[in-house]
């Protein structure tokens, strides 16, 4: 109907024989005009042949792609117009992009404490890639409407003096990788897990009058991964190669200029995660540019909204894989803004936890309250509020390292031990940083500890004993019950809801019904899943249509509307999956959090880092 409106400004009536309600936006529609009729015929055969037009147009006619680019991988996920999947492909970077030699993803440096990055032209060849596969799947490339995506927040993309030539010039004959390899003043682009700009960090909460104020005017303390810091260590240590950068670009940025063959804005709610736009006023801070790196503002380009159109896709895709030439790139944002798109997340009270290489806890909030710790965006999907955020480095790898370890490379096993293991696991506490953690900010190092005189009711009496290791099993339930007591912990401390009405749980090891249980009983209350565990790639896909609508609409539209009362038949579903522990247990489950927390402190002042 919307095509028909918008594209060819025609009236449209719909015969209606039953089904649910129509979308808002369909029934205040003035050139929409319904007629319910009182039965569905029994067959499609005894339908006037005069329906049989009216029931090819019922069925999707534009569909949304959205491309996840991740640390370990890119995904590629299709949603129809009823937002359900209908193809989905991925390209893991580690065992399909071997001769990069990645590991994870990513680079380690030996020589450099705490620098992570990965090849950027390993995102492109993915890119290559990933369409190549849709192609063979036989993928209706003229159907998609739209196409968004998600990057790995923090993420850095450096685009040498003359890069803009070579996007706008692409041969659909070959491959981007074979375009794009000599058009980056830094093959490698610092990511997300990155820890090597502790002084800078504290060079940028000086310029503007301490960490709080930062906070106040960013969103956020500065933190080693965030772009600013990042870009301020390039200026300092490499000024010729800052000075050979005509653009820099997050991941999300890049990646949709590579689809639009033009340099794309840095969105609002991605550019939030720098240390470098004043997030009330949605624009670049003069006074932390000036700080940073001269002539930066002009190597980052505009901002723009999350749900703004970036462009049209380039020829060269239209060429290569027979997009339609109308078809739209919508603003990319960061992975964890379209988790919380993708988890229609709505409500102050709720609560979302993402389990994935790094763990998040997020929710929304309509004002922005500075703290020395988490961070506040802007909702990629509503201007008028904010996203609420804690970041967590150690996730998925280290939990996967203690199943290597302790588990028999098993999650068989794993899950055993979990369940062998009471809780509370006999006053065992441990911390376990395979790389620098960024909440608390401690270096790497693994660190045990047995509470003696521990029973619950009172920590009175109550001391704690460093231990080289624990058992096996108690080794498993101390990591989980350690990451879900920190997430508890800080999760209060930054003011999230205590208790939360409901956890919906996204991520890889959402799919883990033992850890999902561990968080309802820590937590104290019932936790959700959804059909797909990859969040960020369904709110990539549902943003790419909402971006559409709003394009079309020519205003903003509230994404709700695409989806209210009808969650339970789309792929945006959310199920109860473990419910809330007894309130004695949870209650127990705070002092043991108490507890952690002081040993914690102590940690971070021995140890810390900023």
């Amino acid at each position: 109907s919307f095509v028909c409106i918008l594209e060819a400004f025609l009236e449209v009536d719909i015969v209606a024989y039953g089904g649910s309600d129509p979308y808002i936006v369909v029934l205040e529609n003035s050139s929409i005009h319904i007629h319910k009729m009182p039965k569905w015929p029994t067959s499609g055969r005894s339908l006037p042949r005069i329906l049989h037009p009216l029931m090819l147009m019922l069925k999707p006619i534009v569909q949304f792609l959205l491309l996840l680019c991740s640390t370990q991988s890119l995904k590629a996920t299709v949603l129809d117009s009823n937002l359900n999947i209908v193809a989905a492909e991925i390209v893991n970077f580690d065992s399909e992009l071997s001769h990069y030699k990645t590991k994870d993803g990513v680079y380690r440096d030996p020589l450099v404490n705490g620098r992570i990055v990965s090849p950027t032209i390993m995102w492109v060849e993915a890119l290559d890639l990933v369409l190549q596969r849709l192609q063979k799947s036989k993928l209706d490339f003229e159907k998609i409407a739209a196409v968004s995506g998600s990057g790995q927040q923090h993420g850095s993309v450096y685009w040498k003096n003359g890069s803009s030539k070579i996007l706008s010039s692409f041969d659909p004959k070959k491959p981007l990788i074979d375009q794009l390899r000599d058009a980056f003043s830094i093959k490698e682009s610092p990511i997300w897990m990155d820890s090597s700009t502790t002084e800078q960090c504290k060079a940028i909460e000086k310029a503007v009058g301490g960490a709080l104020k930062l906070s106040e005017l960013t969103g956020s303390r500065a933190y080693e991964r965030f772009t600013g810091p990042q870009i301020w260590r390039i200026f300092e240590t490499q000024p010729e190669v800052y000075q050979n950068t005509e653009r820099i670009s997050l991941v999300s940025s890049f990646m949709a200029s590579l689809l639009t063959a033009s340099y794309a804005c840095i969105d609002q709610t991605d550019g939030a995660g720098m240390n470098l736009m004043d997030i009330k006023e949605r624009s670049w801070s003069k006074i932390i540019l000036e700080a940073t790196a001269p002539g930066l503002e002009e190597k980052l380009g505009k901002l723009a909204p999350a749900h703004a159109v970036a462009g049209l896709i380039a020829p060269y895709f239209v060429e290569r894989y027979d997009f339609n030439k109308n078809c739209l790139i919508v603003q990319w944002s960061g992975d964890n803004p379209n988790s919380l798109a993708g988890l229609t997340l709505n409500s102050p009270g709720d609560l979302a936890i993402s389990l994935g290489t790094s763990d998040t806890v997020f929710g929304i909030t309509t004002e922005h309250k500075p703290s020395l710790e988490g961070h506040v965006f802007p909702n990629p999907v509503d201007p008028k509020s904010y996203m609420v955020m804690l970041c967590y480095k150690n996730g998925s790898l280290a939990r996967e390292d203690i199943r290597n370890q302790c588990a028999a490379k098993s999650w068989e096993v794993f899950n055993k031990f979990l369940q062998q293991t009471r809780p509370l696991n006999g006053g065992k506490l441990g911390f376990y940083y395979k790389d620098h953690e960024i909440l608390p900010p401690l270096p790497v190092g693994f660190h045990r500890y047995v509470l003696k005189n521990f029973n619950g009711e009172s920590l009175d009496g109550v001391s704690e004993c460093e231990v080289k290791e624990f058992d096996p099993p108690s080794e498993v339930r101390a990591l989980v019950e350690g990451q879900l007591l920190s997430m508890r912990a800080h999760a209060e401390r930054f003011g999230m809801p205590s208790p939360p009405k409901r956890i919906i749980a996204t991520g890889g090891a959402s799919a883990n019904n033992y850890i999902l249980s561990s968080i309802a009983t820590i937590f104290g209350c019932n936790v959700y899943t959804v059909q797909r565990p990859d969040s960020a790639s369904m709110g990539a896909a549902l943003r790419a249509a909402h971006g559409w609508l709003c394009d079309k609409k020519g205003n903003f539209v509230p994404i709700s509307c695409m989806y209210m009362d009808k969650l339970e038949k789309t792929s945006l579903n959310c199920k109860l999956a473990a419910t809330a522990g007894d309130q004695e247990l949870v209650s127990k489950y705070a002092l043991l959090m108490k507890k952690r927390v002081e040993i914690e402190n102590s940690l971070v002042q021995k140890l810390g880092r900023l």
